[in-house]
């Protein structure tokens, strides 16, 4: 039964707009300028499209892009943690202007003794430390971190001009770079690799100082070259530590050598895997490449606690090359277990494979490479099929670094090999997360020095997808009866961070480096963000195609948010400027609140405020078209006899109109409304949402209605909605099932549901103890 109507008659409805009609327009208008209005559309906002980037969100005719090939050879000195390469770039400028100078990004440097990154921001004495932070402040040397670079040379062995300016390295061409045209070049350097447990380092080593050994993740090891770009020209951007990285895609062919009873994975496809396997590894990996529903052992943990004590003098080179990348890693230890799975991704087999100490077990074999086939299925399936041939997750402590095919991830069990929820989860979702960056942004390559949300807050939103897939795959590993405990993408999650102190809150489109709280800012807002749109504002059906299709158009490209914001649009039909504004462009938050009830009855007389308008104008009952009045119920002019009444039996003119317009058998039928409401919402929130509403009626039922956040457009902080119905109303309330992230919820009832003391909360605590 459909039991909220706006009921009235066409006549009614013209008439009354007509008499009302100023002064409802003067109650409508919201406080302030119209352009303040978070509906207006985003032109001041957005770029201009143009010929490289569409105002449909998709590449223009004339967009292009760079390309950087490597081929590097790297060793590995392992008894003094070092890295030694050279390289050779060749660099495509696929730019319609010509390049003077290339910059290079030297990423190591922000860990120079001369690094500029540690004194980047202010501080003050705290009343106390820990002591492990004290020593690190006051008491520790500084780490000779940072790129030798020993040459750089032209194709012909001639030395280029080059000029290091912190983390970045400019080279002077001897001629400008044309259009269309290509450039090789070599570099020579050496660095030291930092401990990453020290200071979280993204990428180094782990001692273990039970056998000796070190494992190591390594990345940023080498020169890399800048992106240049129709938006940025050069990106270049200093690295000071918390923007990350904008890389061009190229072809790497990498030889790396390191001692010979190391077991290692890299970005690409292993070249020499005859040379560098062992028969029975050769034998186990054939059976990996058929396995789809567990892992295969490649290095046992009994071969891995045997090559520990090896310490091998001499050496192994492990060749890879890799097509349409990004970047590069690789991790390597004489203490790595490795296994592999294959996982069916569209019409192909892709490779799910995971590296990991002993200390990793027994959580790394049950979970970790379950985790990377889940992920690699459910990113997939809402974006494009995985298009690399494998996915590596990297047992590495207090770590959670992406690179294309291969991350590090964090989630040890205790020594006697327990864990607790905690850690399991922690694991899988890391896992998660970053097996999850090679769609975004290491496929779709957005400017992460730039815009950290738009590959943070894109993967963490599709983490929470996949976290809650994984739930559903694999409910032995989830407690029964339970969701799995996504820690980010719930709307509740979010808050206390929109709900808290505002000069510590920047707007999701802030430099990661001018932000205080890069977790919530990058990670979390944005994916709330998305989950909303997803589960409230758009559908799953519109979203979904929408994001596809962003992923889609802008695979093994360079994105900007407008092309991001432009083709959500441009997919599914649904206006978001409103969206985009509240939600990225302010730290505005959401808080929607029911103001006020009022109740009205179908009378036979006008009311007050109708008389005074008759009498004003010398105006009768005889000199107006038939009416239906209705008044509030608390008025001395209603006659509460009439509570109750069918509207019908109230109301001659009504009685009437029915008689002269509807069959006997449609009066029969017709439902009417004894009850009217005038409900009045409000928005203390800067950021309008839809007005989802429960209404509970005397007979126990409910029912739910959802407004659409254009019911904000015209007045920003309260509207009225009529409602009637054939009950009495006991209840409303306001975003029952925490959907919108509504910061305060003591406002969303009516009657106003009273907030338990804080003394009362403390006897309940104690019972409940």
């Amino acid at each position: 039964m459909n039991k909220i109507k706006f009921y009235a008659t066409a006549v009614l409805t013209l008439f009354l707009s007509v008499l009302f009609g100023q002064e409802d327009s003067t109650k409508e208008r919201a406080p302030g300028h119209l352009n303040e209005s978070k509906f207006k559309q985003m032109y001041e906002e957005f770029a201009t499209p143009n010929m490289y980037r569409s105002a449909s969100g998709t590449p223009g005719p004339n967009y292009y892009q760079q390309q950087a090939d490597y081929v590097m050879d790297i060793e590995l000195d392992d008894k003094n943690a070092r890295i030694y390469g050279e390289e050779t770039i060749t660099y495509h400028n696929n730019a319609p202007e010509a390049l003077e100078f290339l910059w290079l990004q030297l990423d190591q440097n922000v860990r120079a003794k001369d690094s500029k990154a540690p004194l980047r921001n202010g501080n003050g004495v705290n009343g106390a430390y820990m002591t492990g932070s004290f020593a690190k402040e006051f008491m520790s040397t500084s780490f000779d971190g940072g790129f030798k670079i020993e040459f750089v040379k032209d194709a012909n062995g001639k030395p280029l001009p080059y000029t290091i300016n912190q983390t970045m390295m400019r080279i002077d061409l001897a001629s400008p770079l044309k259009s269309g045209e290509k450039v090789s070049f070599s570099v020579k350097w050496w660095y030291n690799i930092p401990d990453h447990t020290v200071d979280r380092a993204r990428s180094g080593y782990e001692y273990f100082e039970k056998d000796g050994n070190r494992a190591y993740v390594i990345a940023q090891f080498f020169p890399r070259m800048a992106v240049y770009s129709d938006v940025e020209g050069w990106q270049n951007h200093q690295f000071w530590g918390s923007g990350e990285f904008a890389l061009p895609f190229g072809n790497y062919d990498v030889n790396i050598t390191v001692p010979a009873d190391h077991t290692l994975d890299a970005t690409g496809v292993l070249l020499n895997r005859k040379e560098v396997f062992s028969k029975d590894m050769m034998k186990r990996y054939e059976q990996a490449k058929k396995s789809y529903d567990k892992p295969v052992l490649i290095v046992t943990q009994e071969e891995a606690e045997a090559a520990e004590k090896g310490f091998a003098e001499n050496k192994k080179t492990w060749k890879f090359r890799a097509e349409n990348v990004r970047d590069y890693g690789f991790a390597t230890s004489r203490k790595f277990i490795w296994d592999m799975q294959a996982v069916k991704i569209g019409n192909k087999d892709v490779m799910a494979v995971s590296l990991y100490p002993k200390e990793g077990n027994p959580l790394w074999e049950e979970l970790s490479t379950k985790a990377v086939a889940s992920t690699l299925k459910s990113y997939s399936a809402h974006t494009f099929d995985y298009p690399y041939h494998k996915a590596i997750s990297v047992h590495a402590k207090r770590q959670g670094m992406e690179y294309p095919m291969i991350c590090w991830n964090y989630g040890r069990p205790n020594e006697d090999g327990s864990y607790s929820d905690r850690t399991k989860y922690g694991m899988i979702s890391v896992i998660i997360h970053e097996v999850g960056h090679n769609f975004f942004p290491m496929i779709v390559n957005s400017d992460e020095r730039q815009w950290g949300w738009m590959d943070e807050g894109l993967d963490t939103f599709m983490q929470y997808l996949a976290e809650q897939e994984f739930g559903e795959a694999f409910p032995e590993v989830i407690a029964p009866n339970e969701k799995y405990p996504s820690r980010r993408g719930d709307p509740s999650k979010i808050v206390p961070y929109m709900s808290g102190d505002q000069s510590t809150i920047s707007p999701i489109m802030a430099n990661p480096e001018n932000v205080y709280q890069l977790g919530p800012n990058a990670y979390a807002k944005p994916a709330t963000a998305l989950n909303i749109l997803r589960e409230t504002v758009m559908g799953r059906e519109l979203f979904d195609h929408a994001f596809k299709t962003y992923s889609q158009r802008w695979m093994f490209k360079h994105p900007t948010p407008e092309d991001f914001f432009r083709t959500m649009e441009d997919a599914s039909a649904v206006d978001l400027d409103w969206f985009w504004r509240s939600w990225f462009y302010t730290t505005d938050y959401v808080d929607i609140g029911v103001k006020g009830v009022k109740k009205y009855y179908v009378s036979n007389k006008p009311g007050k405020e109708m008389k005074e308008y008759m009498a004003a104008r010398n105006l009768t009952e005889a000199d107006l078209p038939p009416l239906v009045y209705l008044l509030d119920a608390e008025s001395e002019e209603f006659d509460q006899a009439l509570k109750g009444m069918a509207p019908s039996e109230v109301s001659v003119p009504l009685k009437e109109f029915m008689m002269d317009n509807m069959s006997a058998e449609e009066r029969t039928a017709v439902k009417e409304p004894k009850f009217f409401y005038e409900v009045t919402f409000n928005k203390p929130g800067g950021i309008p949402m839809p007005l989802i509403v429960e209404y509970t009626y005397a007979d126990g039922s409910s029912e739910n209605v959802t407004y659409p956040p254009e019911i904000w457009r015209k007045n920003d902080v309260e509207v009225k909605r009529v409602i009637s119905s054939e009950q009495e109303i006991v209840g409303i309330v306001v975003d029952p099932k925490g959907e919108t992230a509504d910061i305060d919820v003591t406002n969303n009832s009516w009657p106003m549901k009273e907030a338990p003391s804080e003394f009362n909360q403390f006897k309940e605590g104690i019972k409940g103890d």
